[in-house]
């Protein structure tokens, strides 16, 4: 079979992207090619990574068995994270930049300090191993999600579980917590909140299931907002407003959804047949990544895509942002990291 295309570039190339556009189709892309690459933190595929809010480490964790934390500049290694028994599948920086929180297939998530590479909280509790999470606020609390079907409060603090806030029968791929709109009813709380609980209030609770559905509820009042059924198992979530929300599936759908009236998405977005592996808020859009190998932002502003190119057909497990630069883990076992100043 021949491909014809019509396209042609359209101004201008430089090291780093090239912009292509088809006046035809209406349709303009800018390709961005990874500023530097980073071969060196994992021997083997990349499943999860982060960056801290001051932008000076990432931590990662990789099928190789090991989770570590690196210079974000250079990929130079600063600590091992060693405790977890078998892979660990989540891992996240607190909003301090200083502590690291992870969960493992082992069903334990242990909090670390990214100073000197301790474990100095672990929960215990789970069935099943811990897929995401998400943290609260400025890190008392936070939330797990897991293959056993339930996602749980925990207390940083007390090292205590404060709660089962779901127990889904499925497994619970994805997590995410979000500020509510003043307009989103999100129940009363059938029991008065644990005084341990800080910053529940007015924060909606998002699981994206094995099972096609996606849930929402009040994270405090522990009851539903919604129950969402897609075209096939949620992998991820993730909030962009008080009231609007992507959800990525592993048939290839991206579903954005508006709280208020979720019965039918916005929009679904749909560029290839492979799974959606991780959607990330970003400016007035956001990022998605897919088991192709495909990385790509979408903002309202620009009438092009922004195409992260490098990972050829290798899944980009997942991707953390910090001010203009854009970092991606990979089964290739690399981190790149991308400059859209170089746009």
């Amino acid at each position: 079979m021949v491909a014809n295309f019509c396209c042609e570039p359209a101004g201008w190339v430089q090291t780093k992207s090239i912009h292509i556009s088809c006046p035809k189709e209406s349709t303009s892309s800018k390709f961005l090619a990874p500023y530097t690459t980073f071969s060196r933190i994992h021997t083997k595929s990349i499943t999860c990574l982060d960056i801290s809010s001051g932008g000076g480490l990432g931590v990662s964790s990789s099928t190789d068995g090991t989770m570590k934390i690196w210079q974000a500049s250079n990929g130079e290694l600063r600590r091992v994270l060693e405790g977890h028994v078998f892979d660990v599948n989540c891992c996240r920086f607190f909003p301090s930049g200083l502590v690291v929180l992870s969960g493992g297939m082992d069903a334990q998530l242990k909090i670390w300090s990214a100073e000197d590479a301790s474990c100095v909280v672990t929960f215990k509790g789970h069935k099943g191993g811990i897929l995401d999470t998400a943290i609260v606020d400025r890190g008392r609390n936070v939330v797990s999600g897991s293959r056993d079907g339930t996602a749980r409060l925990w207390d940083c603090g007390r090292s205590a579980c404060l709660g089962v806030l779901a127990d889904c029968g499925s497994s619970i791929n994805g997590v995410a917590v979000g500020a509510a709109d003043n307009s989103i009813n999100l129940g009363s709380p059938e029991q008065m909140p644990s005084e341990r609980e800080v910053g529940t209030e007015a924060k909606m609770l998002l699981l994206a299931r094995e099972d096609k559905k996606l849930q929402c509820l009040g994270l405090q009042s522990r009851q539903p907002v919604f129950l969402f059924i897609g075209s096939d198992a949620f992998n991820c979530c993730t909030f962009l407003s008080g009231f609007l929300l992507l959800a990525g599936t592993q048939d290839g759908n991206i579903y954005q959804l508006d709280v208020r009236s979720p019965r039918a998405p916005v929009q679904i977005i749909h560029r290839s047949g492979a799974p959606v592996l991780s959607l990330l808020s970003f400016r007035d859009g956001f990022i998605a990544s897919q088991g192709d190998g495909s990385c790509f932002i979408v903002q309202q502003d620009l009438d092009y895509v922004i195409e992260l190119t490098g990972a050829d057909c290798d899944p980009v497990y997942k991707v953390a942002t910090w001010e203009k630069q854009i970092y991606s883990c990979c089964r290739d076992s690399l981190v790149r990291r991308y400059q859209l100043s170089d746009l």
